[in-house]
């Protein structure tokens, strides 16, 4: 019998050292939040500032060996971020406010199918089923922040079979964790369970299936997996 919505369970991230999970409520993006990215996709950080978007919350994969690669593209990329996941919320946060609703933080991959993404682009169309598609955003565990701290510089980088791809410092990021809490609680209401991912670094490129993935974030963790074959 097909699962009931009531039957169905939310996305789990495991927690490094504990044997409770976080649930996943929602996942929030930021774009462009990187300089020399911005500019690597045609935008001038000077004159156009971060912005959100969303994925769905069970895009989330916890600790994934593999994730398949996605249908109707032939420019599926990646994109490594720190994430941010969340214990409290609230609307129109001021930054010690947001600081005190971070759980822990993750390394994630934000999968775009970047052919289908600059189509919708180019017609004013949204970006949903190029960001938002199944098993886009392979996770790490969390680690606490009680444990990890609140790192905003240290190293994070990618490399796909053991060739360095992206790496930056978290230092680059145009607008800080606390100032990108602040901005999105304008906009919504920031409840437990939701994760952001909080931006990349320059140096997104093509994944063919067979690839092998290594992403990290300094002092906070890191992501092994491969790319599968195409999903039917």
């Amino acid at each position: 019998m097909p699962a009931t919505l009531f039957e169905l369970s939310p996305v789990q991230l495991p927690v490094r050292g504990e044997n409770a999970c976080f649930p996943v409520r929602r996942i929030y993006c930021v774009g462009r939040n990187y300089a020399d990215h911005a500019r690597e996709m045609g935008h001038d950080p000077a004159l156009e500032q971060p912005f959100f978007f969303s994925k769905p919350g069970d895009a989330a994969v916890p600790l994934p060996d593999s994730v398949p690669y996605p249908s109707q593209t032939a420019d599926l990329q990646h994109e490594v971020e720190l994430v941010v996941a969340l214990n409290g919320g609230g609307r129109n946060l001021d930054a010690a406010q947001a600081r005190a609703c971070i759980y822990g933080y993750g390394v994630g991959l934000d999968l775009t199918r970047r052919d289908l993404q600059r189509a919708a682009r180019d017609k004013g169309q949204p970006w949903d089923m190029g960001k938002g598609f199944d098993f886009s955003a392979p996770m790490s565990d969390l680690v606490p922040a009680a444990v990890c701290g609140h790192p905003r510089s240290g190293r994070i980088e990618l490399s796909v079979n053991g060739r360095p791809r992206q790496q930056g410092d978290l230092s680059d990021m145009i607008l800080d964790v606390e100032s990108l809490l602040v901005r999105l609680s304008a906009l919504v209401e920031l409840r437990a369970g939701d994760l952001l991912f909080t931006g990349t670094p320059a140096g997104v490129s093509a994944l063919q299936p067979g690839d092998r993935i290594e992403a990290s974030v300094a002092g906070v963790g890191r992501l092994d997996l491969m790319i599968g074959p195409m999903l039917d």
